[in-house]
């Protein structure tokens, strides 16, 4: 799929592709060295997902616009993408045109998102239910617990996040316990769970390569 979409970008002559990543973290440091003016980022990645990807991006380059690209079209998918700092959420389903629009419309500081997206949304926010339904325990953690505690349930040991979100052991383990306490429970197993019941794990699904 990257040689799909990078040919349909360096086609026309309207954009460079000057990085690939396969995964969230290498996306991360490919952006603070390479600075590129655009990024689409696929939300299903390995490790660190799309959305905290993208939310990590935006903390070390704020300049940096992102579209995100995805095979989900759930509310809850869309509004924590726009949330991690995306300026657009476009399906795989979408057309090339409809991609293209997208990065042109963003590139020049627009926002964007697919039509049945945005349709949907408009839906939820005229009935006044966008942020009534949905919400889950986890809403009171911040995007940092959220990442542990979905590698958590993923049967990631504390060293194993650590390493892959480049923090210190013993902030991981610090980081568990509060998830614990917020969440009223005592144990990993239970932390898995309330992550499973969230569908907290539904981001991490590989359904593509990444686009660098």
């Amino acid at each position: 799929m990257r040689d799909g979409v990078r040919t349909l970008l360096e086609r026309g002559g309207e954009f460079k592709v000057v990085a690939e990543c396969e995964n969230g973290a290498d996306a991360v440091q490919v952006c603070k060295k390479v600075r590129p003016d655009l990024i689409l980022m696929d939300i299903g990645l390995p490790g660190m997902n799309g959305i905290e990807a993208t939310t990590e991006v935006m903390r070390h380059c704020p300049g940096v616009k992102v579209v995100i690209l995805s095979m989900y079209d759930d509310e809850n998918s869309v509004v924590s993408a726009i949330r991690s700092g995306a300026r657009a959420f476009v399906l795989k389903k979408a057309s090339s045109t409809e991609l293209l629009d997208a990065l042109r419309t963003v590139a020049r500081g627009g926002s964007y998102l697919s039509s049945q997206v945005s349709d949907r949304l408009l839906t939820r926010i005229q009935r006044g239910d966008l942020e009534t339904h949905d919400r889950t325990p986890l809403d009171q953690l911040s995007p940092r617990e959220l990442q542990v505690l979905r590698l958590v349930a993923e049967g990631k040991t504390s060293k194993d996040i650590a390493v892959l979100l480049d923090l210190g052991l013993q902030t991981v383990r610090s980081y568990r316990k509060t998830m614990m306490k917020k969440l009223g429970v005592n144990n990993v197993a239970g932390l898995t769970q309330l992550a499973l019941a969230a569908g907290l794990t539904n981001w991490n699904k590989p359904d593509a390569n990444s686009v660098g």
